[in-house]
């Protein structure tokens, strides 16, 4: 028995019948183990029994359950429930109401204490979280130009494109985070007059190559980055190029939509209030971290140039890792906040 790593309960027992085959007492026995009495009885008992196999003590099952599985998943389930769709008069359950409703709830009684209710909460991965709001649309097409986007992003990536607006871009010290001597954090200078104005950045993300463009921000529809002046027109092999965007009233323009139709440009409108649904957005997080962030440009063009270099940078390094880590941060961020599984595609649409 002493031999190796053995549990300190077959030791004892060994111990006991070791001593009681020495004419040993029970008294004395008990002693040296540090034993109760009966414990020591009942284990030379056993050997007498059955032998060497009462080392291994067959342990009782304890308490019988008192909760089966369905009875689990019906406190999950009333856990994750709205208390007011249960009649309840709060908006969120303590588990002391949860514990009180559960055992009055009609036609099932479920008796648990908090702690033994809290360990199986944290055991089924369900968490006291803040609310989170998110946003839904309420366009009566919403399935079919989600249905759209989809399909033009799964079957044509080559010649799809997404474009947004980013901003409004001002002039200003921006905090953000950077690496530090401890306790001395870097700091941007403060600022009480801002008399450069706004501006607005516009980008086009090539969906196939994964690269980010830019264009200068448009005041009218005829300097529109969608204009004749800026885009490249028709393919070589006459193939249709899809772009997606929001429904600002910048991108319906009569010159914008009459020069999509003469190159055979399909204009792919996100659904009303659904501008996640453009696959640009998740990068503009990466741009605003990066670039703003711990920042103090001096005027718009410095500001400009900077935002170029990075993604002069960022094009350049499609794959790096950094920008991938980015890009999944800014996903699960807009996953989170407007209620939706889009970012890396994990949302399942209908067939268009």
């Amino acid at each position: 028995m002493r031999r190796g790593s053995t549990s300190t309960v077959r030791y004892r027992r060994a111990m006991m019948l070791l001593a009681s085959a020495g004419g040993n007492t029970v008294p004395v026995i008990a002693q040296l183990v540090q034993a109760d009495q009966d414990t020591v009885r009942d284990v030379i008992h056993r050997f007498n029994e059955i032998g060497l196999a009462c080392l291994d003590p067959r342990w009782a099952g304890g308490r019988p359950r008192l909760l089966t599985p369905d009875d689990e998943d019906f406190v999950i389930q009333t856990a994750t429930t709205r208390p007011r769709k249960l009649g309840q008069p709060f908006t969120r359950w303590s588990l002391r109401k949860l514990v009180a409703y559960l055992r009055k709830v009609h036609g099932r009684v479920i008796r648990i204490g908090r702690e033994a209710l809290r360990t199986l909460l944290a055991r089924r991965g369900v968490t006291f979280q803040r609310t989170k709001t998110w946003k839904e649309s309420t366009g009566p097409d919403r399935d079919t130009k989600l249905d759209r986007i989809e399909h033009v992003i799964e079957h044509f990536p080559d010649r799809t494109f997404a474009f947004d607006e980013f901003g409004p871009l001002g002039i200003r010290p921006t905090s953000g985070s950077c690496w530090a001597e401890q306790s001395r954090p870097d700091r941007v200078p403060a600022t009480y007059h801002r008399t450069h104005g706004v501006s607005y950045f516009h980008g086009c993300y090539s969906i196939g190559d994964v690269s980010v463009g830019h264009q200068p921000p448009p005041q009218r529809h005829e300097q529109h980055p969608h204009g004749p002046e800026v885009d490249p027109g028709r393919r070589p092999d006459g193939a249709p190029i899809y772009v997606i965007l929001d429904n600002l009233s910048a991108h319906k323009g009569a010159k914008i939509r009459r020069w999509a139709k003469n190159n055979k440009v399909e204009l792919c409108f996100t659904p009303t209030q659904a501008s996640w649904a453009n696959p640009i957005e998740a990068h503009f997080g990466p741009l605003r971290q990066f670039t703003l962030a711990n920042s103090h440009h001096p005027n718009h063009t410095v500001q400009t140039r900077e935002l170029h270099r990075y993604l002069r940078w960022r094009n350049a390094n499609a794959r790096h890792p950094d920008v991938l880590a980015a890009q999944r941060r800014e996903r699960a961020r807009i996953r989170s906040e407007k209620g939706i599984r889009w970012g890396g595609r994990p949302l399942t649409l209908a067939a268009a």
